[in-house]
């Protein structure tokens, strides 16, 4: 019984310890968040954001990477989108959506450890392609799928 009854004292005044140094402005949090790099998210137009992103904007079609995507998306707030690759030396997978406001919808940081493959969920505004561009030793390659995005499945 005395044990519990310390044991219970001790938490209580522990937590009031913390309560009243947080109160007092003594334990204040911080925000913990990776790089990232906020002009190319914030770029209008699709040849910005590759830019700002991946210093170029023209990669080059590969048949190494591949991009699934549903055919049809009944709902743009949410599309799986999925990027695979087979290139060596796989630095980095970006997804872009041309049509949104704001085009770059995902980066990805790979380790040298990592496999080319990264899978999501992406916003769409409307029906467009979905662009993957992996950086790969130094080089841009890129894949397309076509999403056509309808309001409750009915077309459109």
């Amino acid at each position: 019984m005395q044990a519990k009854r310390r044991t219970l004292l001790q938490a209580g005044m522990a937590a009031g310890t913390v309560a009243l140094a947080v109160s007092a402005g003594l334990l204040t949090p911080r925000a913990v968040m990776a790089a990232w790099p906020k002009q190319a998210f914030e770029a209008r137009k699709l040849p910005l954001a590759m830019e700002a992103l991946l210093g170029s904007d023209q990669p080059v079609n590969s048949p190494e990477v591949k991009v699934k995507a549903p055919d049809i998306a009944e709902n743009g707030a949410v599309v799986s989108v999925t990027v695979t690759t087979t290139l060596p030396d796989v630095e980095s997978i970006s997804v872009f959506v041309p049509v949104n406001a704001f085009p770059l919808a995902a980066s990805y940081e790979l380790s040298d450890v990592t496999d080319g493959f990264v899978t999501g969920r992406i916003k769409m505004a409307k029906t467009s392609d979905v662009i993957a561009v992996v950086k790969a030793g130094g080089k841009l390659y890129s894949a397309k799928k076509g999403v056509k995005v309808t309001l409750g499945g009915c077309g459109g």
